[in-house]
């Protein structure tokens, strides 16, 4: 069976025959249907799969009911660490377990230590990440006391598997997409016009903007000693522009997918290339794992409520098992250092010591978000560089072996990245959560015309894989 990406012919013919039947059935059979479709969706990757997703499903939904029932403490405890091992153990096994036994050996290869373990000879299971994160919030959440426990097992299993987020999120909670799918919905005008611009943006930010980036990007990142000073420049940018495409374009096609259905997810993007610090682009970046993070790490960890310099070390763990979660490699975990770290220096600068910046005009607001983006793109080329190594392969290569190349990169982010910054700039200065569903109608019609027609005449011609699918 071959895999389903949103963006190929495959996915397009099974969405409508879903959709197709979920207008004709009732709210229960509808239901059933989206169940078994998203089942199916998950094994066009690999159908032995299926089995980790149900281990999760029916671990959690026994959890989640014996939590509620028991009413000791400790027995409530006991009951979430089986929830948590059994979770954390299949995310272990599969996603790092290689990882750290590689690591480990190289470290005591180091030290003149020759030691031997077995390899597992696994294969990444698509989204387990992001199922496993969902599926904890919610057990989690029972303990806590802040939500009951579903009884209908249907509900619960269609929350874990629901198939247009289930590989690259977002992330949600089970306190907002349960009672979603445990009621009817009624689709309204509202769903149909904001779901098709989604649906339509996501296909532009992925096929016309990300698509037409990623061999450019990649041929930069993964060879970088055959690559000139021009292309180093040009790749620095084009890699902000490609994950952000990527990922923002599926997150927009899930939400579009789901909205044609009457389901809300939560918006996962908020502009944030806008952003003016570190901690403002992490209200606006996968908004649904920053939170999750916040709310199940960074708080349980002491949060800010401890010192300051307990506050730093919460932030940084934090963002180094958030770097962790998105691979198995030391350059996402690098990744999350610089992140944490560069929280940790805004805090202490502009919180902790009271330096709050001063009233600035929108000058210097335009400084701060352009100084900001570049910080961001620095980041990016961490996250990119499969070896840490390679970075001063590729500052050499920047400032020494200057010849104008590049110009394909370039040229696709001036074409079609810089309009779609003009376009969310002009959200974010009118306060607009979707722009062009804000304009006139003929505006918003032209705006209609000018993507379907980039999509068919620019979109790229090899379907890249969503790069968010590898965690």
């Amino acid at each position: 069976m071959a895999h389903m990406y949103f963006n190929s012919v495959k996915f397009v013919f099974f969405f409508v025959a879903v959709y197709s039947g979920y207008l004709l059935l009732s709210f229960r059979l509808q239901n059933l249907l989206l169940l078994a479709a998203s089942y199916f969706f998950y094994a066009s990757w690999n159908w032995k799969f299926l089995s980790l997703i149900l281990i999760s499903t029916c671990v959690d939904y026994v959890a989640g009911l014996g939590i509620e029932r028991v009413t000791s403490q400790i027995a409530k405890r006991r009951i979430l660490m089986v929830s948590l091992v059994a979770n954390l153990g299949l995310l272990a096994v599969f996603k790092y377990y290689n990882f750290f036994i590689d690591s480990l050996l190289s470290l005591t290869g180091s030290m003149g230590i020759e030691l031997s373990a077995p390899a597992l000879q696994v294969i990444l299971p698509v989204g387990i990440s992001f199922y496993t994160f969902q599926t904890l919030s919610y057990t989690i959440d029972i303990y806590r006391g802040e939500l009951k426990a579903t009884k209908n097992f249907l509900d619960f299993a269609l929350f874990v598997a629901y198939f247009p987020q289930l590989v690259a999120g977002p992330i949600e909670r089970a306190s907002v997409l349960l009672p979603q799918l445990a009621t009817p919905r009624i689709i309204k005008q509202r769903h149909v016009e904001v779901g098709s611009w989604l649906i339509l943006s996501g296909y532009f930010f992925k096929c016309v903007l990300s698509d037409n980036l990623a061999p450019f990007v990649k041929q930069v990142f993964e060879t970088p000693d055959k690559s000139h000073g021009a292309e180093v420049l040009v790749g620095f940018y084009a890699a902000a522009f490609q994950i952000y495409g990527d990922f923002a374009g599926y997150s927009r096609i899930a939400r579009g997918i789901s909205m044609l259905m009457g389901i809300d997810l939560m918006q996962n993007f908020n502009r944030p290339y806008f952003a003016e610090n570190p901690s403002d682009f992490w209200r606006r970046w996968h908004i649904s794992l920053s939170t999750w993070l916040r709310d199940y790490l960074y708080i349980p960890l002491g949060g800010n409520r401890g010192s300051r310099w307990a506050t730093y070390r919460n932030l940084l763990l934090t963002m180094l098992l958030g770097g962790l979660w998105h691979g198995a490699a030391w350059h996402f975990v690098a990744w999350g250092a610089f992140h944490g770290i560069a929280l940790g220096i805004h805090r202490f600068l502009f919180i902790d010591h009271g330096r709050h910046p001063k009233p600035h005009n929108r000058q210097m607001q335009i400084w701060k978000i352009v100084l900001f983006f570049h910080f961001t793109c620095v980041g990016w080329l961490i996250f990119f560089i499969p070896k840490l190594g390679d970075l001063p392969i590729l500052w050499n290569q920047l400032v020494h072996s200057w010849e104008w190349n590049g110009l394909d990169g370039f040229l696709t982010i001036v074409v079609f990245g810089v309009p779609v910054l003009l376009v969310e700039w002009w959200a974010e200065r009118n306060n607009a959560t979707y722009a062009v569903l804000a304009w006139r109608p003929s505006l918003r019609l032209t705006m209609y015309v000018i993507t379907l027609a980039a999509l068919i005449l620019c979109g790229s011609p090899e379907s890249e894989e969503f790069i968010y699918f590898q965690f």
